[in-house]
């Protein structure tokens, strides 16, 4: 009898072993399985169950939360969200994240291990500290001119600050309000439908994401390529060029917008924007020394982050002659986001030296105690510094006396380049206008913004430069604006 006792109390054992094993396979081995099951509503439901983080500007939330009373309790609130959603984007139950709250998700949902010193403790207690706190470099007055500027048109503006490569603004229009994807159920749906719908897409961060023709803003690339390849050593110099200029191997004139630019010097084509003698100089400087250029200043670049991706811009490798002075001047395959365009006007204000773009000054605990903290990165040299001196001279004249005097600033040096970027079939698009600028107040010794503009739907004459009228009032509102003292 004892025997039997003893067999079953071993076989009792056996059971508890196989069952302590089975759960430790479980909870170990097979947890992250598990717990990416998306039958497994556990992690979803921690993950909104506390408020999350604020996003901040100026120090002050942009964010919010409120409590839905729901299974996914606590929706994302945006104040001035229209305003705001290219730098934060969204936060929804039903659609995930965006931008900087998705770059940021960890600090923000409160998973980051650097909220606290003690984060085996919340893994034993399975909870998770208050969501942390992400400060942007974004100035809101600076923003909201850039917003205001462009008032509902579509177009972008970013303002880079050129020394340390802080974006002050990042606007694209038209914009959406990210709060109505917050939370769950047939409204969000409906908002989400409404706007991948809407023709105007107002969900493309076109700052960041969409890439243009760049039109006559690359010149100044061009102008860089040129100057330190030692291919035009006088900048006021005829460079004999007619007018209009035959394409190399092709029976197509390249025609001017602007008049006096036969046998025009650089100094003058860049001033009144003019497209032979600029074409001409591409070609003389050569594929080779234009794609080299135009990778220093950040094309064909597919890496940068800010801390959310960025399209890369682009700058073809392989041409013929033609195709080669028509890309110098920023037509072609050329291809550039604002950010892009807004980063060779800062290269050029800081002396050559360029600035890795960045968008998040540091984060936080809730309670304030810093977590990381941001610093200037060098992207690298786009061009001498007698370059850029040459070439800030060159912009100021632009403003002074060509086609960018709308940006010009009582008290301040302006530094500017128009562009009227033609596109569609045959060129019959509504031009593209852009304006590249950087300003320096009376008080400073260096340039303190840089910026981009592109308006899309400018209501351009042909015949003229539309980026001084529809682009340079805009760059003007937002360099005063940051030239302002906080």
């Amino acid at each position: 009898m004892i025997r039997y006792i003893r067999w079953c109390a071993w076989f009792c054992a056996l059971l508890l072993a196989a069952l302590l094993v089975n759960a430790a396979r479980v909870q170990l081995a097979d947890a992250g399985e598990l717990a990416a099951n998306p039958a497994n509503k556990r992690s979803v439901i921690a993950r909104y169950a506390q408020p999350r983080g604020d996003i901040l500007v100026d120090g002050r939330p942009v964010t919010g939360n409120r409590d839905s009373g729901q299974l996914l309790r606590h929706e994302r609130t945006y104040l001035d969200g229209p305003l705001y959603a290219p730098v934060t984007g969204f936060s929804s139950q039903t659609y995930g994240t965006s931008f900087v709250e998705r770059a940021e998700d960890a600090v923000l949902a409160g998973t980051h291990p650097g909220l606290t010193a003690f984060p085996f403790w919340y893994d034993l207690a399975r909870g998770r500290p208050d969501g942390g706190r992400v400060a942007t470099t974004v100035r809101a007055a600076v923003q909201r001119a850039a917003y205001t500027g462009l008032a509902g048109r579509r177009g972008a503006v970013v303002a880079v600050e050129p020394g340390t490569g802080r974006i002050l603004a990042l606007v694209s229009s038209p914009s959406y309000d990210p709060g109505v994807l917050s939370g769950t159920g047939a409204q969000v749906r409906a908002a989400w439908a409404r706007l991948n719908a809407d023709p105007a897409r107002p969900m493309l961060n076109r700052a960041l994401r969409e890439t243009y023709p760049p039109g006559s803003t690359f010149k100044i690339v061009t102008a860089a390529a040129a100057l330190d390849a030692g291919v035009v050593t006088d900048v006021d110099a005829p460079t004999e060029t007619p007018d209009p200029y035959p394409l190399p191997g092709t029976r197509t004139l390249l025609p001017n917008a602007s008049r006096g630019c036969e046998d025009a010097s650089m100094a003058e084509a860049v001033r009144w924007s003019c497209n032979t003698v600029m074409a001409k100089i591409g070609v003389r400087v050569g594929l080779r020394r234009m794609v080299a250029a135009a990778e220093r200043f950040g094309f064909n670049d597919a890496s940068l982050t800010v801390p959310s991706w960025v399209s890369r811009s682009g700058f073809d490798t392989d041409m013929s002659e033609d195709q080669l002075a028509l890309s110098s001047i920023g037509q072609f395959n050329t291809r550039a986001t604002p950010l892009q365009m807004a980063m060779v006007a800062a290269a050029v204000a800081n002396g050559g030296e360029m600035k890795v773009p960045y968008l998040v000054e540091g984060t936080a605990q809730a309670d304030g105690d810093p977590v990381r903290r941001s610093a200037p990165r060098t992207l690298g040299r786009a061009m001498n510094p007698a370059t850029a001196l040459r070439l800030q001279e060159l912009m100021v004249g632009v403003v002074e006396e060509g086609t960018g005097r709308n940006a010009a600033i009582p008290g301040a040096v302006v530094g500017g380049k128009t562009g009227t970027a033609q596109h569609g079939v045959g060129n019959t698009g509504t031009p593209y206008a852009w304006f590249i600028a950087w300003a320096k107040g009376e008080r400073s010794a260096v340039p303190e913004v840089a910026v981009a503009v592109v308006v899309e739907d400018a209501q351009a004459d042909r015949r003229g430069i539309s980026g001084n009228s529809a682009a340079a009032p805009i760059a003007r509102t937002v360099m005063t604006a940051a030239l302002t003292p906080p």
